[in-house]
């Protein structure tokens, strides 16, 4: 575990909105879980940096956090995605998407017009 880079900074947010979206309400370590099960466990989630991400999205609006009993019936706090948090996570989206075609202009010159 020591080996795989945490989270890209800047990229956690979205990858909890799209994980909240793909998977519905979620726990804090199943977002992590999931996150990193997604990119094939070549990435770690900090949860010294997902919890504050976490609250830092609730207060912004992009996601609501319940209590409930996790699978193991503990005490967890559930999040989910808000409308607010579907357009925001578009945005993103897109935004992430027109990066990585300008760095692909940088890293590949002379493959594209």
């Amino acid at each position: 575990m020591a080996d795989r880079p945490d989270v890209w900074q800047g990229t956690l947010a979205l990858m909890v909105l799209k994980t909240l979206e793909t998977l519905g309400a979620l726990h804090g370590y199943g977002i992590a879980r999931r996150i990193e099960q997604t990119s094939g466990d070549l990435l770690s989630v900090n949860y010294g940096t997902l919890y504050p991400a976490l609250l830092k999205l609730e207060q912004e609006g992009y996601i609501a956090g319940e209590w409930g009993l996790s699978e193991n019936n503990r005490k967890a706090k559930f999040y989910s995605l808000t409308r607010a948090g579907r357009k925001q996570l578009e945005r993103e989206a897109r935004q992430w998407g027109q990066t990585t075609e300008i760095m692909a202009r940088f890293l590949a010159p002379g493959e594209r017009s």
